[in-house]
């Protein structure tokens, strides 16, 4: 499949960016922050990822390991992308966040974040 270059952002529009990837590699993860965010994640190279406006507009929440760069609109609570653990030199898309993409397309993979080291080992994200 061909990289498409996909626009996103968050709910309010500060924060707007564009990514280049296939939406084939798809991944939902079931630990606490990705159940609770709901975040469908696109892992691609920081190159393939362009922040368009909003800088000024995020935050960043860290925990446990402190690696993750979870970042949000500070403006309406939208987790548009982050830099996961997994993969500290790429950008973590969520594709929710994704314009015009019809999720009845999108497949995730699950990936068993509740034992992350252990999925890791046994079988990393989807990159």
């Amino acid at each position: 499949m061909d990289c498409v270059v996909h626009a996103g952002g968050c709910h309010c529009g500060r924060v707007r960016f564009r990514v280049t990837a296939t939406l084939d590699r798809v991944t939902e993860c079931n630990c606490s922050i990705c159940t609770k965010k709901g975040i469908l994640h696109l892992i691609v190279p920081s190159t393939n990822f362009e922040l368009l406006s909003g800088a000024d507009a995020l935050a960043t929440y860290e925990f446990n390991t402190r690696v993750a760069k979870h970042q949000f609109c500070r403006h309406c609570g939208i987790h548009s992308f982050y830099v996961p653990r997994s993969d500290p030199d790429k950008i973590d898309v969520n594709v929710r966040c994704l314009d015009e993409v019809n999720l009845a397309d999108v497949h995730p993979r699950p990936f068993d974040g509740r034992h992350w080291e252990d999925a890791m080992a046994a079988r990393p994200p989807l990159r």
